[in-house]
């Protein structure tokens, strides 16, 4: 009588959000015997139970189509808000759209159901993810502290990493936390100064770990480059330049955790963080506020350090001497308001680093703590409930990313193949399969041959290569296919490796081809606008060039006067809205067989054939680019460049487009010029 309640006997609460009465009826039905139930009619009237229940509820099964607000939005607002990451949502609809499916998981529902409900179905669900979820909240209060630890560790490990990579570049293996600690300095000031950009405490930090892999691409340049004495050639500064994207690169080809922030924000980092306010930076020429907040702050912290510290090249700046360099634009131009940021902390830059440099690391000290931890072996009981925790949930991640695909999970002893509901549906086989290399119904779909083949590759793996790629022919539902079936190994993290099983997905070859063809388009198209991107349209431009001589074709190239006022005046999203509104009207105004492109911040390009003369097309462009957007006046500076006039590739005829914009830049603005011969001396200018 007195024994302790089961996690079901406190009478936990679930959501049901459906503008059906009769469909929450039916659910309710289903799931009263196990939780209290509570409804609502519309996205609406959800959240106003959320604002005054959300501790209570364990559990929300909502509609996707309802009136006054959908479920998306419901969605939406939970990730505003943060309660999607306290309440479990499961999506329902009669909808089975993939787009469906997948904006629902990018917002944060952990499973979906579909109508008409199944009651088995239906309870299954509800009572795995809800004991999931507890078992989570549990497991949360468990490890809180292991994971502030731990936390601790992952920064430590970044600077490591960053040390080795300054090692290599014959610098202060103190840049690293100069940077780290200059750049908080600066985003706090920032964030006191003006609530135009909005970052808390943790957005902070964050970046302020991120921005110890600011130079992680400078492992990919030669050493005789990086190590360079005195200034570089200009074939060397394009190949220093690189590291730039090369950091980027290396972070978004990291397989399983691309959507984390520290990577995300890393990302921003890596490749941007030399570009200029003005738009004379590198890699990709961003302007302004196109340019994250983050790689801004990195930015001026990288310079000032550079300035304040001695180098092969040069001797070290004092630090009121530096911060006048950069505050004076001799090192480029810098958002004026974290000038005005850096300003305010000057006097305290100083001693702040000088604190940092002997009460934080030594050379000396860098090194030791690298030896440790390439030396050290075992780990203690709490790493190891760590470990335990992730392996989980990165198999969660991965099974999640697959969802509505055949997916499955190997597991060593006893030996099994399990296999995620839908999956198992579609081979029509159950879920657990023991010893598959002899069971009867999995050597229906597989040939013995093929299914100890996989397993074998699958045991054969390493940590250092996982993943298991490999085709096979299938007799699914009694068609034969080939198929491919894809799985990456788990090993955990112990001084000798251990096996840990693998996760994996069976993959129809034929949809397999429409997803990576889909996956090229949106690769050459710019996002925002659909247009084709820089890379895109110069390799098709480049192809047609090469059609031959006796065709005529004119590049178009410009770019808006004034988007910063847009942006200034009216907004960022006004100014988003602006960008999308020039793109319609170019792809309104051109041919089938154009090729339109954007090439980032303001930047836009027609290519075209033309028979006789190319005047009348592109006057009617022009005029049709500068008509007011809503109540906006909007300005376009325009250069063309004609196959007739030149004799050469691709980057000759673009190079002789933009000495004609730059030339209507620098004078008239809101007009278009044709590249002539008075424009020779600008043209041999951009060259040099």
């Amino acid at each position: 009588m007195g024994g302790k309640k089961s996690k079901l006997s406190a009478r936990k609460k679930i959501l049901i959000v459906d503008d059906s009465e009769l469909n929450r009826s039916l659910l309710s039905d289903m799931l009263a015997d196990d939780f209290t139930i509570m409804e609502a009619e519309n996205g609406m009237e959800a959240l106003a139970i959320l604002r005054e229940h959300e501790l209570e509820i364990s559990l929300m099964l909502l509609d996707i189509v309802m009136p006054v607000m959908d479920g998306f939005d419901v969605l939406a607002t939970m990730n505003h808000t943060g309660w999607i990451k306290t309440v479990p949502v499961i999506m329902i609809s009669a909808e089975t759209g993939g787009s469906y499916i997948d904006r629902a998981y990018d917002l944060g529902a952990i499973d979906y159901i579909s109508r008409p409900f199944d009651e088995r179905t239906v309870k299954h669900r509800v009572m795995s993810n809800f004991m999931l979820s507890i078992k989570h909240k549990e497991m949360s209060d468990m490890l809180s502290d292991q994971i502030f630890e731990k936390e601790k560790d992952n920064s430590l490990m970044i600077e490591i990493l960053s040390h080795i990579v300054e090692f290599r570049n014959g610098e202060s293996g103190l840049h690293v936390l100069h940077v780290h600690s200059m750049t908080e300095m600066i985003l706090r000031a920032l964030v006191a100064k003006t609530d135009k950009y909005p970052l808390s405490v943790k957005d902070i930090h964050l970046i302020g770990n991120a921005s110890a892999l600011h130079d992680i691409g400078k492992i990919s340049i030669p050493s005789e480059v990086l190590n360079k004495p005195g200034r570089f050639t200009k074939e060397e500064f394009e190949i220093m330049k690189a590291h730039t994207v090369e950091g980027a690169k290396m972070l978004s080809d990291i397989p399983f955790r691309k959507n984390e922030a520290l990577i995300r924000v890393g990302y921003e980092i890596c490749r941007w963080h030399h570009e200029r306010y003005d738009g004379n930076g590198y890699p990709d020429g961003l302007k302004g506020d196109e340019i994250p907040i983050s790689a801004q702050a990195v930015s001026i912290a990288d310079v000032y350090d550079a300035l304040t510290s001695k180098r092969v090249y040069k001797d070290a700046y004092p630090s009121d001497v530096a911060v006048k360099m950069i505050l004076n634009g001799e090192c480029g131009v810098f958002n004026p308001v974290l000038l005005e940021c850096l300003s305010d902390i000057a006097d305290d830059l100083e001693k702040e680093l000088h604190t940092l440099s002997f009460g934080h690391a030594t050379d000396s000290g860098i090194r030791d703590t690298v030896s440790h931890v390439l030396k050290s072996s075992g780990a203690d009981v709490s790493n190891r409930t760590i470990r335990l925790m992730e392996h989980e949930r990165m198999k969660s991640e991965y099974l999640a990313d697959i969802s509505r695909e055949i997916i499955f999970e190997y597991i060593e002893s006893p030996e099994m193949l399990k296999l995620a509901e839908w999956g198992a549906e579609q081979l029509g086989i159950p879920v657990k399969i023991m010893n598959p290399t002899e069971n009867s119904l999995l050597l229906n779909i597989f040939s013995k041959d093929d299914i100890t083949d996989l397993l074998n590759k699958i045991k054969n793996t390493t940590p250092e290569n996982p993943v298991v790629s490999e085709k096979y022919l299938l007799n699914i539902n009694g068609v034969k296919k080939w198929n491919k079936i894809m799985a990456k190994a788990m090993w955990n993290n112990d001084e000798s490796p251990e096996f840990d099983g693998a996760v994996g997905k069976i993959v129809d070859i034929d949809d397999e081809t429409a997803a990576m063809e889909s996956l090229q388009e949106r690769a050459d198209h710019d996002a925002r606008t659909g247009l084709l991107n820089y890379n895109a349209a110069k390799k098709r431009i480049t192809e047609l060039l090469a059609t031959g001589r006796s065709r005529r074709f004119a590049l178009v190239y410009f770019d808006l006067d004034n988007l910063k006022t847009a942006n200034d005046v009216y907004g960022h999203l006004f100014g988003d809205e602006l960008i999308e509104a020039i793109a319609g009207r170019m792809k309104d105004n051109i041919r089938s067989t154009d090729i339109a492109a954007r090439f980032g911040g303001d930047e836009f390009m027609i290519f075209m054939e033309y028979k006789d003369t190319v005047v009348p097309q592109v006057k009617r462009i022009f005029e049709r680019l500068t008509q007011k957007y809503k109540d906006f006046d909007v300005s376009v500076s325009m250069g063309i460049a004609c196959t007739e006039k030149f004799i050469g590739n691709y980057d000759d005829l673009f190079n002789m487009a933009d000495a004609a914009m730059y030339t209507v830049k620098h004078s008239t603005k809101n007009a278009y010029l044709f590249y002539d011969d008075s424009m020779d001396s600008l043209l041999q200018s951009k060259k040099d």
